[in-house]
């Protein structure tokens, strides 16, 4: 016996419904991205040993650009800098002597030449020991605001180690993973949107690094399938740093398809 099956009208609209919806699957979405807010930090220190004796800063501080941040005692480079003083003078001195005799005819070429060479070395080591003593002054390169303070008045600090760390605006970057699957979706200079709790909504940062090398899933960065995956590192630089603290969870938003 044989079983016939029909195929009532009503049930047409809801086929070319499903149809269309299966259609729209195909369009573009955005996917979402956990990353966090990283700085890198300017540590400002001084060339030579020496003790703190002037802090004009303290962390959490907004400097301009040009500003002082830090002092250390000069006692023995504006010492250096007198003795270098007496040397050019009696350079000066000599050079002047040099060339009056080789007028009158009482002195020679190589004697002239020997003086102007010892003239030149006072003025360079003059110029050396005027460098030493402004270096003992430690002025803010770029404007930004005061991470850290290291050191502090009557403190010595070894030369290269940072008594303050300053961040300027925009060496605050974003850092975020991307799956294999997706990293072709993103391209250098492309902007992404990104949320974080208590952040103003439509911020935005551009994409300015893509690591060529593939890694596996940071520990402390899940995917929605809770798996190990093969990942890349990607940085974006946010057109409001001001609304990022370091160290902050973001999520990062593009649009598959995007350039």
């Amino acid at each position: 016996m044989r079983c016939r099956m029909t195929l009532k009208l009503p049930l047409l609209p809801v086929l070319v419904l499903a149809a269309l919806a299966l259609c729209g699957c195909d369009k573009p979405k955005d996917f979402q991205l956990q990353g966090w807010v990283e700085a890198e930090t300017v540590f400002v220190s001084p060339d030579e040993q020496g003790r703190v004796e002037i802090l004009n800063v303290r962390q959490g501080d907004k400097v301009e650009k040009g500003a002082l941040l830090f002092g250390l005692d000069d006692d023995l480079q504006k010492a250096d800098v007198v003795v270098k003083q007496s040397a050019l003078a009696l350079a000066q001195q000599g050079f002047s002597r040099a060339e009056e005799l080789l007028r009158s005819a009482s002195g020679t070429q190589k004697a002239l030449d020997d003086a102007r060479s010892n003239l030149e070395q006072a003025k360079a080591n003059l110029a050396w020991s005027d460098t030493r003593l402004a270096r003992r002054r430690a002025y803010a390169r770029v404007a930004g605001s005061i991470e850290e303070v290291y050191f502090r008045p009557g403190e010595t600090v070894l030369p290269g180690r940072p008594v303050v760390g300053l961040l300027p605006p925009s060496n605050l970057k974003v850092r975020f993973y991307a799956p294999e699957t997706e990293v072709a979706a993103i391209a250098i200079g492309q902007t992404v949107t990104v949320t974080c709790d208590a952040c103003p909504a439509g911020l935005a940062a551009k994409v300015t690094f893509i690591s060529r090398s593939a890694e596996y899933t940071p520990p402390v960065i899940y995917s929605l399938e809770e798996r190990a995956k093969l990942v890349f590192l990607i940085e974006a630089r946010p057109d409001q740093p001001d609304k990022f603290r370091v160290g902050q969870p973001v999520s990062v938003r593009l649009a598959k398809g995007a350039s």
